[in-house]
């Protein structure tokens, strides 16, 4: 008989969890200092220290922890909706050219991941294809795309692939949060980077315009009405697209309602407060992270825990070298593009939230990058899924895959 013991985590009882580990995690980074000279993330590292308890508890007692993370998935539509009422189409005309060169990078970046995640896979004797979920799919790809290929997987014959896929994204968000911060400190300090002087400029002159304005209620009321409609409207387009065949995530329907939102909002007299969009960006970041690494439990994959690392270590090398040597010096070799080879080290490894969590980190420390900004978020939100399906096709029509995912 089964005595263990289940302790399920809501509500606010979640809320105020999340908000704790933040708390605990910058209070670890000041006492730290080699995580504050690396801009590691708070949340990250409060979500790990979180993580780590809950695993040695559970290793230990007869005790299950249940994660309610229904909270935890609404911040994530509230933080890209945000994204969206910051990206107007004139900001995305100037960074046109760096855009298609990220994005460019990126599929590159995708194909050698997988490629990786294939040799190890075969150098062990297992089916390549479980090369793809220590590779793309889980890294870059991130929780929702290993379940959907993972269970897609699993019906053709592919054992475990989901709890698999799982694993290694999990493994990726923490490790993001935690290589993009050291390896753009380590750009721009030996390559002595400052920011672009017109950014700061410009960042100078909205902190003083804005240091002793605090937004109206009706500002934020009104910020928090558009953001609640492109959630819901975004939601009512997936369920068509649904309909006829077309799966996307939800978060990408809300983040593209949010864009038509803001940018027809100029032809209109309703101004988005911007302070606003920001700080409800900032706070559903940070504690979607929170929630997302304080909610891991090592227990349940420590059976495999040397393959695990070995790929893992593997992917990890590779990102920061690509990163390093590539990103940064494809880039334009300057403090923009240091902060986006962070941004790449989250996106490649984690999700779109670490690449901004690293970004964030490190702009406080620095100062500002408008361009990393831009093009970041949109490469993250909108073309690498769609890049990413493409590598996979391409993976998987080798006659080498036979007929799993085919």
């Amino acid at each position: 008989m089964d005595s263990t013991q289940v302790i399920e985590v809501a509500g606010l009882d979640i809320l105020i969890l999340a908000i704790l580990v933040v708390f605990s995690g910058a209070l670890i980074n000041r006492t730290f200092s080699f995580l504050k000279q690396n801009s590691i993330p708070d949340a990250v590292t409060g979500g790990i220290l979180v993580s780590v308890l809950v695993t040695l508890i559970s290793g230990h007692y007869e005790v299950k922890f249940e994660f309610d993370m229904r909270l935890r998935d609404l911040l994530l539509l509230v933080f890209f909706s945000t994204i969206g009422l910051s990206a107007k189409f004139r900001a995305l005309l100037e960074g046109g050219r760096a855009l298609a060169v990220l994005l460019g990078i990126a599929v590159f970046f995708l194909f050698l991941q997988d490629l990786t995640g294939v040799l190890i896979a075969k150098a062990f004797g297992a089916h390549p294809a479980y090369g793809l979920f220590g590779g793309s799919i889980s890294f870059a790809g991130g929780h929702g795309t290993a379940i959907a290929w993972g269970q897609e997987a699993e019906k053709a014959g592919l054992v475990g692939a989901e709890a698999l896929g799982l694993t290694f994204a999990t493994f990726g968000l923490i490790v993001g949060g935690l290589i993009g911060g050291p390896i753009a400190s380590r750009l721009i300090k030996k390559n002595n980077l400052k920011p672009n002087e017109a950014s700061s400029k410009q960042a100078s002159s909205k902190t003083e315009m804005t240091k002793y304005v605090s937004p109206t209620i009706n500002q934020i009321l009104f910020t928090l009405l558009i953001i609640a409609v492109s959630i819901e409207a975004g939601d009512l387009v997936n369920r068509f697209l649904f309909d006829s065949g077309v799966l996307l995530p939800g978060f990408l329907t809300a983040m593209v309602i949010a864009i038509v939102i803001t940018n027809l909002s100029d032809f209109t007299p309703l101004t988005i407060n911007k302070r606003t969009v920001s700080v409800v960006g900032d706070l559903s970041l940070q504690l979607f992270l929170a929630m997302s690494l304080m909610t891991i439990q090592f227990v349940e994959i420590q059976g495999a825990l040397f393959k695990l690392l070995l790929v893992l270590a593997a992917q990890v090398m590779l990102i920061t070298l690509f990163t390093m040597w590539v990103v940064y010096r494809v880039m334009g070799r300057d403090y923009d593009a240091a902060v986006m080879a962070s941004g790449v080290a989250g996106l490649g490894l984690g999700a779109t939230p670490v690449a901004i969590g690293n970004m964030n980190a490190l702009t406080q420390k620095y100062g500002p990058s408008p361009k990393a900004f831009l093009v970041i978020p949109l490469v993250g939100a909108f073309f690498i899924d769609i890049a990413n399906a493409l590598v996979l096709k391409l993976f998987l029509s080798l006659p080498s895959m036979g007929a799993i995912l085919g």
